[in-house]
């Protein structure tokens, strides 16, 4: 069985990183890439350095007005529309790009939503695990045709997956109360197990996942925080105050990172060759995690990258959204 360490190999890159700095001056000409959430904050910073690189980087957009204006003057950038909450457009954007005809060499899924008040789709399906973890499965399945043999799929997970496993008995708090950490911490758990439960399904095709924490980096991603919450983190005015605070969502100590930071591991992830025949584990800082067996200011918790859990949450996923790889 082809298995991937889940330990540092080490990479030689760590916290300080940038985007520009992994991918190293490596070209990506003739290479088709999607971007969720491409056009702001971390995505736009991947989307940016891809480009420059010479991909083509096709970014889904739920705003065009505000992803045009954010991505002026970049090149290689189409922009189709899709909203990750709403599941008929996911499968428009697939639709177009199976027409297309062109391979996707690169999936990054890094569009979410984090700590927001209870809401639920037209489904019943809570908000936070809809669109971070459900619209990205639907979106990724539906392009499994398209991806190229030996592509890769980074999913966005976050040091926030400790706070909370999957609840299969009660995902959508219908019976439990609704606590807004909680909901981001299983969505961003389900983040890491998709990415072991694809990278099981893709190996025979040379097609890879990586699921990655990006670091605390100050985006739009805050927008749901209160400004007391804000305060919390060490953000006046919009404005990082301090190098690091304690994080309020696991009560643990937060380091913060430039943009240019919080882009670099899944920039790593998508284009090393350090990771080449490699797949199915959880990185930061630009490098492969340790497993953590309690709350910690690194590394990922054994549930999250679990492979009966992974292909518990991949039979529900389907059955939920309806898509199969073979459908």
């Amino acid at each position: 069985m082809d298995d991937t360490p889940q330990a540092p190999l080490p990479s030689g890159f760590g916290f300080s990183s940038t985007a520009r700095d992994v991918l190293g001056g490596r070209s990506l000409v003739g290479k088709d890439v999607v971007v969720t959430g491409g056009y702001a904050g971390i995505g736009l910073e991947t989307t940016r350095v891809l480009a420059e690189a010479g991909a083509t980087v096709i970014v889904p957009v739920r705003s065009p007005a505000k992803a045009s204006a954010a991505l002026a003057g970049i090149d290689r950038v189409e922009l189709l529309p899709m909203d990750l909450a709403d599941p008929a457009s996911i499968d428009a954007l697939a639709a177009r790009m199976v027409e297309r005809g062109r391979p996707i060499h690169l999936l990054v899924n890094n569009a979410g939503i984090m700590a927001a008040p209870l809401s639920r789709d037209a489904r019943g399906f809570e908000s936070q695990f809809a669109v971070n973890h459900l619209g990205h499965f639907q979106l990724t399945v539906r392009l499994w045709r398209t991806l190229a043999d030996g592509a890769r799929v980074i999913s966005l997970s976050s040091r926030g997956h400790q706070r909370s496993a999957v609840d299969l008995d009660d995902p959508w708090f219908e019976r439990r109360p609704y606590d807004k950490w909680a909901a981001y911490g299983q969505a961003k758990t389900a983040n890491v197990l998709f990415a072991v439960g694809l990278d099981a399904r893709g190996r025979a095709r040379g097609i890879r996942a990586f699921a990655v924490h990006p670091g605390g980096i100050v985006t739009d991603l805050m927008r749901h925080l209160s400004e007391e919450e804000r305060r919390a983190f060490g953000v006046v005015d919009g404005k990082l105050t301090v190098a690091e605070a304690p994080s309020i969502s696991s009560g643990l100590t937060m380091r913060f990172k430039t943009v240019e930071q919080g882009a670099a591991t899944q920039v790593w992830a998508a284009t090393s060759p350090q990771l080449e025949g490699k797949g199915g584990v959880y990185c930061e800082d630009c490098d492969v995690a340790v497993v953590v067996q309690e709350p910690s200011n690194h590394g990922v918790r054994p549930y999250a990258i679990d492979r009966g859990l992974a292909e518990a949450l991949w039979a529900r996923s389907e059955a939920w959204t309806g898509v199969t790889l073979e459908g």
